[in-house]
């Protein structure tokens, strides 16, 4: 399962997301969204856990919850909108 977290602190790392989502499973792959030209965090990222039951326990775990000194908004993410027309 793909978990959005938003509201990220603007320091944090995948490092950071993968320790604070393995107290609930095994974590495939954690990633900050960075901006392609500024280099900065966008204040969002994702965390990939393969086994679903524990990725739910992670999203009814870590919502709302603080990391980094900032309360994280938890879900599961949502299928990327296809943005080919975009100008």
């Amino acid at each position: 399962m793909n978990i959005y977290i938003g509201n990220l602190a603007w320091d944090a790392t995948d490092e950071d997301l993968k320790q604070a989502f393995e107290k609930f499973g095994e974590v495939a792959r954690a990633t900050v969204i960075m901006d392609r030209f500024s280099g900065k965090s966008k204040g969002f990222g994702f965390v990939e856990m393969p086994d679903k039951d524990k990725a739910a326990e992670a999203i009814k775990g870590m919502d709302g919850k603080d990391l980094m000194g900032r309360s994280v908004r938890v879900n599961e993410a949502k299928p990327r909108a296809d943005n080919r027309d975009r100008p």
